[in-house]
């Protein structure tokens, strides 16, 4: 009986101490891999950094025509429309249906 309760304290102790080295070796490499996931998230945000300074500025929009320019434009198509008028190209009613919906 001695003998068989050696064997059995004997299994038991190696059984525990693989465990701890098991649970160890677990740990070390779990915390390694941490690093570097932590390793690489830095260096993508560096890469992210770089490439945002690297990219030129955008240029801002174009700016809308001034309004004057618009205004002469209506005025001239008005001036074309009253000509055609003047020469019977439009009836009264065509002339003022293209001056509404250019003024519009």
């Amino acid at each position: 009986m001695p003998g068989l309760l050696r064997g059995v304290a004997r299994t038991a102790v190696v059984a525990g101490t693989a465990t701890a080295v098991s649970n160890r070796v677990s740990r070390r490499q779990a915390g390694r891999w941490a690093q570097q996931e932590e390793q690489q998230a830095y260096q993508q945000q560096a890469y992210q950094q770089q490439q945002a300074y690297q990219q030129p500025p955008q240029q801002p929009a174009p700016a809308a025509p001034p309004a004057a320019d618009d205004m002469t434009q209506k005025i001239d198509q008005l001036k074309q429309l009253a000509d055609l008028k003047a020469q019977g190209v439009l009836t009264d009613e065509e002339f003022e249906a293209q001056k509404r919906r250019l003024l519009g």
